[in-house]
């Protein structure tokens, strides 16, 4: 297993240090025919484009980078790059001024361009592609993370995200993409066996130790854990580490003291670039251990992290890290047997999309706005499968929503569908990765399956032990008190069978503290039991609903609306 000590303390990387035209010269990157064919496409529309974007990153105007950014590109792209590329670096690079910022701008640009073919050209991306831009994210972290002091660059806090989701992305494509062409083996092809090789040539290109090593490397430059653990016992401005800011320091402890102080004379923890792309590195961990099915390690990721979105302040404005944030963690606690913690960011992350699902309705974000429909629909899959396994109250209208829509697959999953389970999950769930290459001389045809496989059996391992108290927990729920014995006859078993079983069922509605790793364990279950001298006795703990609270809540909501009119000039 990979574990996090043995990096996050050490960013001097040796794959790192390597200049990325250091890769295997015998992979041959052919891209000439595709870039005389985006000569005639550089029209005067693309090339003030391109020369505005440059000037506005030069000049840190953040304003005017977030629209070129966000609609200046995606407009272009609808228009006139639909399934082609963009122009290629080489055919702009004279567009660009010698200045400071050239080099730079164009490790962007050829981050988006890549990101664009992976996105929209037809047939996806070829193997030269996937390496070659690998060797741009190589060159883009190297700037980042080999400077001295912090690079004087600004971009929008979407960006930063975009950057790590894609880095992972694209990761987590080139290991499908490869067991795939693998496992065609010797026999296929000719153009495949040269494929093969050349994987087998550059076993070093979207290496996972390099990419844990980048999301590593940015968590330990940025400091991103010392301004988390402050900013989670102290109200705080998102300037933490701005020395310019008046900090009360009184309300913090002396360890936290100590932490400010550090961060205070940190130059990295006061850089938005890196403090972003630090706090988005501890996201990607989650993902990525996720996708390996270390969900310790994914969960632990995020201990400094606030998981509640209302509390949430250094990604309020970044609506997908939200929602994938909430997708992994809800995930890793339902197969760590956390459910109620699941069942909680579940619900929150659909509150959430409910309440911005606007945001995602204009043109330019349609990819974007499809990934988070199908993003939604999984996380009312899971919530529905950690209900059936835990039963407890969510909001109303996620419930209303969940038994109006989901109705038939609700009464499968509460009759035991073990098929049912299964569908649901393989939808639901990640695709899972392996850490470790294949075997190139001989891969197995389950080779690709493995990693889902595994962590299917784990889940289905649950299925068919909460199964077993399914029935006795809707017996529980008719009666106040109840002998063994009779409970038993009910379920064709002995009263020693019966009792092996209570006691897998008071287990099973034990979970840990919510933000705690440590075993320490309560139940929170709608009903709960206790045995004396062979009777069970039973305690309905629902809570009726407080219709008080809600009124309450709805009067401060209209004092709110009325006060903020007050302040509205007529």
């Amino acid at each position: 297993m990979y574990h996090q000590d043995s990096i996050e303390n050490d960013y001097e990387y040796q794959y790192y240090q390597q200049d990325a035209d250091s890769l295997d010269n015998r992979v041959v990157i052919d891209l000439e025919f595709e870039r005389q064919q985006q000569s005639y496409k550089m029209n005067d529309a693309v090339k003030s484009f391109i020369t505005h974007f440059y000037r506005s990153i030069q000049n840190g105007k953040i304003f005017e980078i977030t629209h070129d950014y966000e609609y200046g590109w995606n407009m272009l792209s609808e228009q006139y790059f639909k399934t082609t590329t963009w122009p290629s670096v080489e055919s702009i690079e004279s567009m660009i001024p010698n200045e400071s910022m050239k080099s730079i701008f164009l490790i962007l640009y050829k981050e988006m361009y890549f990101r664009h073919i992976y996105a929209s050209l037809q047939g996806g991306p070829t193997l030269e592609h996937r390496f070659e831009s690998y060797r741009n994210y190589v060159q883009l972290f190297n700037a980042i993370l080999s400077a001295e002091r912090p690079l004087d660059l600004e971009l929008p806090i979407q960006w930063l995200w975009d950057i790590i989701d894609e880095f992972i992305y694209q990761f987590q494509s080139f290991c499908q993409y490869r067991a795939k062409q693998v496992k065609k083996g010797p026999n296929a092809p000719s153009n495949i066996v040269e494929e093969i090789q050349m994987l087998k040539q550059n076993s070093d290109v979207w290496n996972v130790h390099s990419v844990l090593n980048v999301l590593h490397s940015l968590v330990s430059k940025s400091n991103i854990n010392k301004q988390l653990e402050v900013l989670k016992h102290a109200t705080l401005s998102l300037t933490i580490a701005n020395s310019n800011g008046n900090i009360d320091q009184t309300q913090f402890t002396k360890h936290q003291q100590e932490l400010l102080m550090d961060l205070e004379n940190d130059l990295f923890a006061q850089s938005s670039l890196y403090k972003m792309l630090g706090y988005f590195s501890l996201v990607g961990l989650l993902r990525l251990n996720s996708l390996f099915g270390d969900y310790y390690l994914a969960v632990n990721a995020m201990h400094y992290v606030e998981l509640d979105i209302h509390k949430q302040s250094l990604i309020a404005r970044v609506p997908s890290c939200i929602i994938t944030t909430c997708y992994y963690v809800g995930f890793a606690y339902l197969m760590m047997r956390r459910y109620e913690d699941a069942i909680k960011v579940f619900v929150d992350a659909l509150i959430y999309i409910q309440r911005t699902r606007t945001m995602f309705q204009a043109p330019a974000r349609s990819l974007l706005n499809d990934m988070i429909a199908k993003q939604n629909e999984q996380i009312f899959y899971l919530l529905a499968i950690a209900l059936n396994f835990y039963p407890m109250r969510i909001d109303d209208s996620i419930n209303s929503y969940l038994k109006e829509k989901y109705s038939e697959r609700l009464v499968k999953l509460q009759r035991g569908d073990r098929d049912e389970l299964t569908n649901m999950f393989h939808y639901a769930c990640p695709k899972f990765l392996s850490p470790v290459p294949p075997n190139f001389e001989g891969v197995t045809d389950q080779y690709l399956m493995e990693p889902y496989n595994q962590q299917l059996k784990v889940f289905m391992d649950e299925v068919n032990q909460q199964l077993s108290i399914s029935d006795i927990r809707s017996f529980l729920k008719l009666y106040t008190t109840l002998p063994i014995a009779k409970l038993a006859s009910f379920i064709n078993k002995t009263p020693d069978e019966l009792k092996a079983i209570l006691l897998c069922f008071k287990h099973k509605m034990s979970n840990i503290e919510s933000d705690q790793i440590s075993e320490e364990f309560r139940s929170s279950s709608e009903v709960d039991f206790y045995i004396i001298n062979d009777m069970v006795h039973i305690a309905d703990t629902k809570v009726a609903t407080r219709f008080s609270d809600f009124f309450i809540r709805q009067i401060q909501k209209t004092n709110d609306i009325n006060n903020s009119l007050k302040m509205v000039p007529i």
